[in-house]
């Protein structure tokens, strides 16, 4: 693993003017990354610094329990230059997901983040599938953001539940590119697709991306932001995975804004014929 004293953030970042824009906050980064995973807090932090990210997951519950591999984190992570993102994960109701969230709320407080609404809302009563629940997604979502909180929900690509979520408050939607920590890439690519066509809020791809070509990948189909967690915590170098990730999210954003060249049936010579040697 890289040491992290020498692991520097990538060296070109994005436009101002190209900014993030989620619940009125602005970010100049489109890649977002968790907390959990990684084989120890050193290495946590050296990936941070190497995406470049500045919004990170932290599982409210894990944190609370001071799980394996969380103890510390709080401690471990500059609140000052990172936004946190609470997460309901572990949560199999919508009662139980807006109970979390509201925890998350004063963890962001004591993290010195005041005016922190944003929260991660997970509702997956399948631990084996970790498929997340619409019902619950929803019913959270709507109270949650009765409440006055930034709501990012996590859900299938699911292009009907996407569009209810947004008409309901939510500040993103987050649709899974295949199930959590799988590494299986963008299995449900039409669906994400329809999503982002009709989205007026930013679509985040979040779970399933396992290499930077993935990453890429959504980010070209016009995704607004990434969030990948296990594809750099359980990387063989986590930090260098990260600082991969940052530049294929960006490389992905450049070439969407770019504009590919038109798909042909035939092929088309890059050099005109009129002129050459001989004709």
């Amino acid at each position: 693993m890289a040491d992290p004293s020498a692991v520097t953030a990538p060296a070109t970042a994005p436009p101002v003017s190209d900014a993030l824009v989620i619940g009125g906050r602005s970010f100049r980064s489109r890649l977002m990354t968790g907390t959990g995973k990684y084989p120890s807090l050193q290495a946590m932090q050296a990936s941070l610094e190497s995406s470049g990210c500045e919004i990170v997951t932290v599982a409210v519950r894990r944190v609370q329990t001071q799980a394996a591999g969380h103890e510390g984190l709080m401690e471990a992570i500059d609140w000052s230059r990172i936004w946190m993102l609470p997460n309901t994960a572990g949560c199999a109701t919508a009662e139980e997901a807006v109970r979390v969230a509201r925890l998350g709320r004063e963890l962001a407080k004591l993290a010195g983040q005041e005016d922190n609404t944003f929260v991660k809302l997970e509702v997956i009563p399948d631990p084996k599938h970790l498929l997340p629940d619409p019902i619950g997604t929803l019913e959270a979502a709507e109270q949650l953001v009765k409440e006055g909180f930034t709501v990012l929900p996590y859900i299938n690509a699911d292009p009907l539940l996407a569009r209810r979520l947004e008409q309901v408050g939510c500040a993103t939607v987050m649709p899974l590119g295949s199930p959590i920590g799988s590494g299986q890439g963008i299995r449900n690519a039409a669906n994400i697709a329809l999503i982002i066509e009709n989205a007026t809020v930013p679509v985040v791809v979040d779970a399933g991306i396992g290499v930077p070509s993935e990453a890429a990948q959504a980010m070209e189909m016009g995704a607004d932001a990434l969030l990948i967690n296990s594809a750099i915590a359980l990387a063989g170098d986590p930090p260098a995975m990260a600082r991969a990730m940052a530049m294929a999210c960006e490389a992905g954003r450049c070439a969407r804004q770019a504009g590919r060249l038109p798909i042909r049936a035939e092929a088309s010579a890059s050099s005109p014929l009129q002129g050459r040697v001989g004709s």
